[in-house]
């Protein structure tokens, strides 16, 4: 009986090879960085992290916030919530969030960067993906266990689902020009 031979794609010449996942290819073998002399595929581009897009996403989630939380949920949100304690500095949470939206901007931008999320809509889906499959769940779990109310959650965490769908399609749209 003969052996049958593997004619798999991924395994020519005895060795696993690299997916491609250019855009309209699908995952093919060939033209990624392993395969290719200057890591990018044929005809393709190399997406880079774009810092001033980074941090006009931040500034831009930032506004969201103030727009959300400053106008058009403020009441029934600090009807929710209950009033701020007049202990916390009034100055330090905006600066401390606008760090943290950097800090957000950035790894978006690099799972944009690692999906090839090179289109508005591509980069929003990226964006929606990450809040529906972590920042939803999470958050929904801790609000169960502690008895917030449902609307509160959905003031609270559609700001994020939103601010990661604008700041995907930014991110994604926004090329880096070659230097």
């Amino acid at each position: 009986m003969c052996a049958k031979r593997n004619s798999s794609p991924l395994l020519r010449a005895g060795r696993p090879r690299a997916l491609d996942n250019t855009p309209g290819r699908g995952q093919t073998p060939g033209n990624t960085a392993a395969s290719t002399s200057k890591g990018a595929s044929s005809g393709g581009e190399i997406m880079k992290t774009n810092y001033l897009a980074v941090f006009v996403c931040a500034v831009v989630y930032w506004l969201i916030g103030g727009l959300w939380y400053g106008y058009l949920f403020t009441k029934p949100w600090t009807s929710l919530e209950g009033p701020a304690s007049a202990s916390v500095n009034p100055v330090l949470p905006y600066i401390v969030t606008f760090v943290l939206n950097l800090l957000i901007a950035f790894v978006l931008a690099q799972v944009c960067i690692w999906r090839n999320a090179n289109t508005a809509s591509r980069g929003s889906a990226v964006g929606i993906l990450l809040w529906l499959g972590i920042v939803g769940p999470i958050t929904f779990t801790t609000y169960m266990y502690e008895g917030r109310p449902l609307a509160l959650y959905a003031i609270n965490e559609f700001y994020p689902l939103v601010g990661l769908c604008v700041m995907g399609a930014i991110l994604g749209v926004w090329k880096k020009k070659a230097a």
